[in-house]
């Protein structure tokens, strides 16, 4: 068995992670050693009801599902006077490029369903009703394609990004990226991880976890505690509870 070396990045990490979780079981302690020792940093993604590594990895994998977004394209008119540089939420027309913004009109969302109800560009129908789908946005660089001095002569067309999450358009992945990564994941310790039961792991970061919950190098772990003066009383209890 190859010998258990702590760095003194790792010594301070565990003595600290000790000292803040009296009494600390041999296995949380473990957990915590092993997430600093990887930089570890699971995330939690509660729609999937799925656990990943990282942030990253839950963007890797949801991303090549396509789970995460959709290409889109809207429109835009030529009447962009409902929004201006105070503006911070736009709702608007996918047929016509018609838009209110939230501080240009009383009642933004109530005026965009009246809107596309009779827009005569919109040719959907369902019963024989006009479908009454729009398009929302938060994202300022989609707000600023509205915010033109010289508004287009004639209605042009751009391709933009639509949440998979919230429906919410973004002017390119990267935003959506970051928008699910700060409203749509939890941030969790090794140890909430594998004391969990309610939600599944992904399949790489289990078998990760697996291969660092082996009784060998759980046992190296323990003894190359023991070789350390500030850790032997909690090796010892350890020990004692065993």
């Amino acid at each position: 068995m190859t010998k258990f070396v702590l760095t003194e990045g790792e010594k301070k990490a565990i003595l600290e992670f000790l000292d803040a979780n009296r009494p600390a079981e041999l296995a949380s302690t473990y957990l915590a050693f092993v997430q600093h020792r990887f930089s570890l940093a699971p995330v939690l993604y509660p729609k999937g009801k799925t656990i990943y590594q990282s942030a990253d990895d839950a963007v890797r994998v949801l991303e090549k599902e396509g789970k995460l977004w959709h290409e889109t394209e809207i429109k835009i008119g030529t009447d962009t006077r409902s929004v201006n540089e105070q503006t911070k939420k736009i709702y608007i027309c996918p047929f016509s490029g018609k838009v209110f913004g939230d501080n240009t009109h009383p009642n933004p969302q109530d005026a965009i369903y009246d809107w596309v109800s009779t827009c005569p560009e919109n040719t959907e129908r369902i019963g024989g009703l006009r479908v009454k789908r729009f398009f929302v946005s938060e994202d300022p660089e989609v707000i600023k394609n509205y915010m033109m001095q010289k508004p287009p002569k004639t209605m042009v067309t751009k391709v933009v990004y639509s949440s998979v999450m919230s429906g919410k358009l973004f002017n390119n992945k990267e935003a959506v990226i970051q928008d699910f990564k700060k409203n749509y994941l939890k941030s969790m310790t090794l140890d909430e991880v594998q004391g969990q039961n309610r939600y599944s792991i992904e399949e790489h970061f289990l078998a990760f976890l697996k291969q660092q919950l082996d009784e060998d190098k759980i046992t190296a772990f323990v003894e190359g505690l023991a070789e350390v003066e500030e850790f032997l009383p909690y090796v010892e209890q350890w020990v004692e509870t065993e």
